[in-house]
């Protein structure tokens, strides 16, 4: 069963939307009990709150729900833990990079790896309103499916 971990900054915008959206994709499939989904931030900045107001209300507006989910930072138990970790941007990525051992660097990519068009990085929607929110959910949304078909053909059914 993969173990996945989505990860950005603060962990109340980005990284609790994309672990909401994939958990979403997984439940028509009938294969949410096959894959671990879980997100965190590099920073302890939020540490114990719910994703920020913004998102959720943008989340809601699409069949998300994802009031029930704290923030929390990055351990390094969780190198070990997770077979995926997926860094929501650049920044995150390198802070990943250089906080893992060696030998768990081939387990840490960007999220949008597999869906190269929408560019490296999913912007950061923390001080933008309503339409940057809509417009990082529409980037999670299609970078999450990307990355679900990538799982589809190597993990799940290969």
């Amino acid at each position: 069963m993969p173990k996945m971990l989505f990860v950005c900054l603060g962990n109340i915008c980005r990284s609790p939307s994309a672990q909401a959206v994939f958990e979403d994709l997984l439940q028509p499939r009938n294969i949410a009990d096959m894959v671990t989904v879980d997100s965190a931030g590099t920073s302890a900045y939020h540490v114990g709150e719910p994703p920020c107001g913004v998102m959720q209300r943008a989340a809601q507006r699409r069949g998300l729900e994802m009031s029930h989910l704290r923030a929390r930072q990055v351990h390094s138990s969780d190198f070990e833990r997770f077979d995926y970790i997926y860094a929501m941007d650049r920044a995150n990525l390198q802070y990943l990079l250089w906080m893992a051992p060696p030998e768990h660097h081939h387990k840490i990519e960007l999220f949008l790896a597999y869906a190269p068009d929408l560019g490296p990085d999913v912007p950061d929607p923390y001080y933008g309103g309503r339409d940057q929110a809509e417009r990082v959910l529409d980037i999670i949304e299609d970078g999450a499916l990307a990355l679900l078909e990538h799982l589809l053909k190597t993990e799940i059914c290969p």
